[in-house]
């Protein structure tokens, strides 16, 4: 298990993805740890290796009497990332992770390459609602406050739903330490960031619930937007947690700001047809290339491969899976053999297309998919298996 050490104090993290890859690193809530970040580092690790940690009093890390700073906290946070080997990364905070953000634009803008500030502010409107807090989980514990933050974190229905989510999030907050919780209590009720915000030059993306009580838009994320030079908006249909209740559209947001668009280039797009469809066919491809179809292949590559394909919205099996679904039930059996093939060679597996086919068969027809079943069943014994 992984941890870095600051001024005697240990800090639990974890570093997942490929070698060589930037870096976006991740800090959770107030009452929460670096497992509120499961959904969008798996839509990260795809293009990014992803570095999450346990705030000082929380999760894995250790806990200190006290009251904590945000300066203190940022620190903890470069600690981690040094701990980690990463020189430069990209930050993304939400709620207390979000302050954490702010010091280390202000600063350490050396170590930033972007900025995402999520549900957070550069300062309470009412700190003595947080000081409130804070006696109450040192005299009653963490039960003294869950309910009430569990219903700032969530919006009602989707409290109501009692989905995993919510479960697992009221355990975690059930088993914060209260003297943890109660420190960063203290970093958020001292925060007063307003006037660092216009030396913030870090690219920035400032991400906000328009149903978030704990930290309203117009007194909280849209201080921090027009208080950044150059800072882009995100509002999203969800309460605090917006990571948790919005999972998809808070990853979307993240990989569009973090990434380079789908240029629709003819480079780009090679990439993307290579990683897809695999050298060989592509190979095969280029060679039977002719002046009559020359236009047509820069077409698709540029536009099918180097557009669509290339927008990080859906995860590249999602978007194999969508391409089986739409050319069984089309009947377009050259392409849905290629992407059966090519799919089973890299991130598919027989009972994934089982279910693509089941599916065709509800909605497009038993036909469509007895032929989808054949031309499947021809080539799963061509997959190469492991020893």
């Amino acid at each position: 298990m992984p941890f870095a050490l600051a001024d005697g104090t240990r800090h639990y993290y974890r570093m997942d993805g490929g070698d060589g890859r930037p870096v976006l690193m991740l800090s959770h809530s107030l009452g929460l740890d670096h497992g509120m970040w499961d959904a969008q580092g798996a839509d990260v690790l795809p293009h990014m290796r992803v570095l999450r940690y346990d705030t000082r009093g929380h999760g894995a890390s250790d806990v200190t009497e006290g009251d904590y700073t945000i300066e203190a906290l940022g620190r903890d946070a470069l600690a981690v990332a040094d701990a980690a080997g990463v020189q430069r990364f990209a930050f993304c905070g939400l709620s207390l992770g979000g302050m954490v953000g702010q010091w280390l634009a202000v600063n350490a803008p050396e170590r930033l390459t972007h900025l995402i500030l999520a549900n957070t502010s550069p300062r309470l409107t009412d700190p003595a609602a947080m000081e409130a807090r804070r006696l109450a989980v040192l005299e009653g514990g963490m039960p003294a406050i869950a309910d009430m933050a569990m219903g700032r974190f969530f919006s009602p229905e989707v409290l109501r739903s009692n989905t995993p989510v919510v479960g697992s999030t009221r355990r975690t907050l059930l088993g914060t330490s209260a003297v943890g919780y109660a420190g960063c209590c203290a970093a958020v009720r001292d925060m007063n960031g307003d006037a660092a915000l216009p030396r913030v030059n870090v690219p920035t993306l400032v991400i906000g619930g328009d149903r978030d009580a704990s930290m309203p838009w117009e007194a909280h994320g849209d201080v921090l937007a027009q208080s950044i030079t150059g800072a882009r908006a995100v509002r999203l249909n969800a309460a605090h947690l917006s990571n948790l209740e919005r999972p998809r559209a808070f990853s979307t947001a993240l990989l569009e700001f973090l990434l380079p668009p789908a240029d629709g280039t003819g480079e780009r797009g090679m990439a993307v047809r290579r990683a897809v469809l695999g050298d060989a066919y592509v190979d095969r491809s280029v060679a039977a290339k002719t002046d009559f179809t020359a236009d047509f292949q820069a077409l698709i590559t540029a536009f099918a491969w180097g557009t669509i394909w290339a927008r990080p919205g859906l995860d590249r099996r999602t978007r194999r899976l969508l391409v089986l679904t739409a050319t069984a039930a089309l009947g377009r059996w050259e392409e849905f053999r290629l992407h059966v093939r090519s799919g089973l060679a890299d991130d598919l597996e027989p009972c994934d297309i089982e279910e693509v086919l089941l599916q065709t068969a509800v909605y497009a027809g038993i036909p469509a998919a007895n032929t989808a079943f054949g031309i499947a069943s021809e080539e799963l014994p061509k997959v190469p298996r492991l020893p």
